[in-house]
């Protein structure tokens, strides 16, 4: 046989060609364990793992989930945790995208959340528990004020060293809701609001305390009291009655949601929980970056950073007050809830005691803390 009849003619070698592609499929069917049986979808997925993989490329993540905020009153250091939270991105990395919605005069934030205008609401806990009262489907998640801020201050020269001293004096109060405080600190001191003292309206400027035209004003450490010492009060010429010390307060800042919306977003609650609990540590911690979140919103000319600093300091001693456990930032503590609850009735807030069982809940902040 010549070299020249030993090659193959052209349709032997596309045949061999042919059976050769065949038999390499077929073990390449075999080693994938390509059987009848084999979940086609599996398969796919799998091939589609493999492609995004080869192109480098991973899975679109999720949407993100829209948690809506709604504040007291307007931005202000009152609230950077959150929006510290919002700048780190720590609600980003739990999924949700969130929005601040800044309260005012006319904002109720237990009638934006029970209407659903937003999911998670900021107010004080006497607020609160009237809102229960009235029927709305409301839970309180998380307690971030441990200490109430509210206080009485008067100058030396008014004389008032002591509660008791307040008899005979114009003490000023915002009303509204905020005067149960100061009620409960004149039933204390057996002082009748109508026959002892002359309680009064206070403006929402501190003109009537600088003035002299009332002895005592109420002030929230973080806010009035820093004004009082702005407008050349020094804190040496003034006495004050804390609340705390004397046994009546109550508690303020906390975040509650809708009964409805919640039972179907616990873990969306308590991813905003976590997200914003780091917000509130880190604004503790650095008070200078907390204050460049909070003016960055807030309306312009309406504070100072200097104010605002002071504001987020005094809200940090609020929030994590000295000798508090840092574990528990964002529970509520039973026996100052009931010590509000208590109050509120006492004084006509709410007409029933409040059910204290079903108010509020640490679930979401123990599912936040895993």
């Amino acid at each position: 046989m010549s070299e020249m009849s030993s090659k193959p003619k052209p349709a032997q070698w596309k045949l061999a060609l042919l059976l050769s592609v065949l038999l390499i499929f077929a073990a390449a069917l075999a080693g994938c364990g390509g059987s009848k049986n084999a979940d086609p979808a599996a398969a796919a997925e799998g091939g589609a793992s493999e492609s995004a993989a080869a192109a480098g490329t991973e899975a679109p993540a999720a949407d993100p989930v829209t948690v809506k905020l709604q504040l007291k009153w307007v931005p202000q250091a009152q609230f950077a945790g959150y929006y510290v939270a919002l700048d780190k991105g720590y609600y980003e990395q739990e999924g949700l995208k969130v929005e601040i919605l800044p309260g005012g005069p006319d904002i109720v934030p237990e009638q934006q959340v029970a209407g659903g205008t937003a999911d998670i609401g900021v107010d004080w806990v006497a607020s609160l528990l009237t809102s229960q009262e009235q029927g709305m489907p409301l839970v309180q998640i998380a307690q971030i004020y441990q200490k109430s801020g509210l206080v009485l201050i008067s100058k030396k020269s008014a004389g008032i060293t002591s509660p008791a001293d307040l008899k005979g004096k114009k003490v000023g109060n915002w009303m509204g809701g905020n005067e149960f405080e100061v009620l409960a600190l004149f039933d204390k001191y057996k002082l009748d609001s109508n026959k002892d003292l002359k309680f009064t309206k206070q403006g929402f400027t501190m003109d009537q305390f600088l003035t002299g035209d009332i002895d005592a004003a109420s002030a929230m450490t973080y806010n009035e009291y820093q004004v009082a010492i702005e407008n050349g009060v020094a804190a040496s010429d003034m006495n004050i009655i804390d609340m705390n010390d004397e046994g009546v307060a109550m508690l303020e800042d906390n975040l509650f949601a809708n009964k409805d919306w919640l039972a179907d977003n616990k873990e969306t609650a308590a991813k905003f929980i976590r997200a914003s609990l780091k917000g509130w540590k880190d604004a503790i911690a650095d008070p200078e970056s907390a204050v460049d979140s909070v003016m960055k919103v807030a309306e312009e000319g309406s504070t100072t950073r200097d104010h605002q600093l002071k504001m987020m300091e005094e809200v940090g001693k609020l929030i994590e007050p000295e000798g508090f456990d840092s574990a528990k930032l964002g529970y509520t503590d039973e026996a100052a809830f009931k010590q509000t609850a208590d109050i509120a009735y006492q004084f006509g807030v709410i007409k029933k005691e409040a059910n204290i069982s079903e108010a509020f809940t640490n679930e979401i902040v123990e599912m936040a803390s895993k």
